[in-house]
């Protein structure tokens, strides 16, 4: 229908009595819509830039285990401390040089075993510019042993996980680690059911475990407290004690 057409209709409209039209124009419909359309789109966009933000804010929140190795966030205090942090270090080349190695897996654990005393002692006595990088090693060191300990408990272990551990463990090694001492875990709960003679080490581990994940936290949570790093390393060295038995 024409403009030209709707307009002689109104106009023969007018005369009837009581009615009254009014004109209508397209034009107005269409700048409603458009102006809907923009509303909506307005929204939605909001809608988006809100739930990016929220998404943003999450990953800035993550936890440090999901988070790259960025350095030491906490040095040594003082002298004394770094001393106590290098000669705690030293029973990881110890345990290693006692591990059994009876096949490939088992010897690359302990070869692991050995590299996290040298790794840890060469980080704790550095300085300077080294330092940052020399933490970055000793997180990977670690991270390295677990799951070295993991093909040594286990002969089939899930390629999938085998080859994301990898691509992972020079980024995250923390998570690393947190997996693959978990699948340790189990194993060696496992085994101590199964097994009178390793209940008494798997008590000493569970023990050592809950300690060393204490003064962990306790190290980051309360930095200017002096020799809980020491501590952890004790801990952790008689807990890697007892992993050994699994392996005898």
């Amino acid at each position: 229908m024409s403009l030209e057409s709707t307009l002689n209709r109104t106009k023969a409209l007018d005369g009837v009595r009581g009615v009254h039209v009014v004109p209508h124009s397209p034009f107005a419909l269409k700048e409603i819509t458009e102006h809907e359309d923009y509303e909506s789109t307005c929204k939605s966009s909001f809608i988006g830039a809100n739930q990016f933000l929220l998404m943003q804010r999450a990953w800035q929140q993550r936890p440090s285990c999901l988070r790259p190795i960025r350095g030491c966030i906490h040095g040594d205090l003082h002298l004394l401390e770094r001393v106590a942090n290098v000669l705690t270090s030293l029973p990881f080349i110890a345990l290693g040089l006692q591990t059994p190695r009876k096949n490939l897996n088992m010897t690359l654990y302990a070869n692991s075993l050995v590299g996290v005393g040298v790794t840890s002692s060469l980080y704790h006595s550095s300085r300077g510019k080294l330092r940052k990088y020399l933490r970055w090693a000793d997180y990977t060191m670690i991270a390295t042993a677990t799951v070295c300990l993991s093909r040594a408990l286990r002969d089939e272990n899930p390629k999938m996980l085998m080859a994301a551990s990898a691509l992972a463990l020079p980024i995250q090694p923390l998570m690393v680690s947190a997996v693959h001492t978990g699948m340790m875990e189990v194993a060696f709960a496992k085994r101590a059911l199964n097994d009178p003679n390793l209940r008494m080490a798997h008590t000493v581990h569970k023990v050592s475990s809950l300690l060393g994940g204490v003064f962990f936290v306790a190290d980051d949570v309360f930095p200017e407290t002096p020799y809980l790093h020491a501590a952890w390393h004790l801990a952790a060295a008689v807990g890697v004690g007892t992993c050994n038995k699994l392996l005898e």
